[in-house]
């Protein structure tokens, strides 16, 4: 009894403005607030919590921090959508990701085209300069919203068969190890935050100058010789990545 007495007395309040966030968030997590619902105003919500406007704001701002709620100033507090969560610790396709989600995704093919002048191309992909590369360019849907826009570079055989492939409907990365019988090995991957430029913008049904996520992949055979080359631009509103990340353990 004694030491129960003491643990009671150890434990602290919860801080209003934790209260009101907790409340807030929970509504938000079972649908009570829906995505892209708007909130109730500082006002209102200082009478429903009979709190302060500042311990509203403090809830507000942890909220938006953790990416549940946004801003638009003039119009109010509205919730956030959900972002697609994909782990980038193994290498899957787009559409390989989204299955095991258990959500939707197709592409639009937006170009095909050859470029025998790309330095940095033929060299990422071991070729030869002056040697023809091929360029896809595919816009990436997923439960039928634009997430993502892909650049694909291969080398010039390998390009135009992939072209007359089903890459529409079809992982690129899928295509190469089952029609083609290609073994993918693993990948050089390099991960970037960048601001969005305006024709991006417009593929991705994004504001110019908003964030976004680039990701530069080069897929490597069983030789750990290039197949590819990809530029892969994220729309950071409605992306995220994870991954599980094991500590290492150094022998002294």
């Amino acid at each position: 009894m004694f030491e129960d007495s003491n643990k009671s007395r150890n434990v602290l309040p919860i801080p209003l403005f934790q209260q009101a966030k907790d409340e807030i968030k929970r509504k938000i997590l079972d649908g009570t607030f829906a995505p892209h619902d708007k909130l109730p105003s500082e006002r209102e919500l200082t009478e429903q919590f009979k709190m302060s406007r500042v311990t509203i704001r403090q809830a507000l701002s942890e909220l938006q921090r953790e990416g549940l709620i946004f801003k638009i100033n003039g119009k109010g507090t509205f919730v956030s959508k959900p972002k697609a969560s994909f782990d980038v610790s193994t290498l899957k396709g787009f559409g390989e990701t989204a299955v095991s989600l258990g959500q939707e995704s197709f592409s639009k093919l937006i170009s095909v085209s050859h470029h025998s002048n790309f330095n940095t191309i033929n060299k990422k992909l071991n070729l030869p300069p002056g040697e023809t590369a091929v360029r896809i360019q595919r816009l990436r849907y997923l439960n039928r919203e634009p997430l993502a826009f892909d650049i694909t570079y291969a080398p010039k055989d390998l390009g135009e068969r992939l072209a007359a492939s089903d890459i529409e409907r079809r992982d690129i990365l899928e295509i190469l190890e089952n029609d083609f019988q290609l073994h993918i090995d693993m990948a050089d991957v390099g991960i970037e935050a960048l601001l969005c430029e305006k024709n991006l913008a417009e593929q991705l049904s994004v504001e110019e100058a908003s964030a976004i996520m680039h990701i530069e992949r080069t897929i490597l055979d069983a030789n750990h010789l290039p197949l590819l080359y990809e530029n892969l631009y994220y729309r950071g509103d409605n992306f995220k990545f994870g991954m599980n990340v094991l500590r290492s353990h150094l022998s002294n």
